[in-house]
């Protein structure tokens, strides 16, 4: 039984750093795959939220 429950947890192990490891390269291949246009894709959008300031 703790045999088995240490294979169930290596895979879980396995399985968590290659969801974080493959989200990294996604994100890493989406900004390295950037056209000029994304810079101004949200350039006309209303502004509601906009926090203008120095801060602390």
């Amino acid at each position: 039984m703790l045999r088995n429950l240490g294979w169930v947890s290596a895979g879980v192990t396995a399985l968590a750093v290659g969801v974080v490891v493959g989200r990294e390269l996604r994100e890493r291949y989406k900004f390295n795959r950037r056209t000029p246009y994304d810079a101004y894709a949200h350039a006309g959008d209303p502004m509601t939220d906009v926090e203008c300031g120095v801060g602390i």
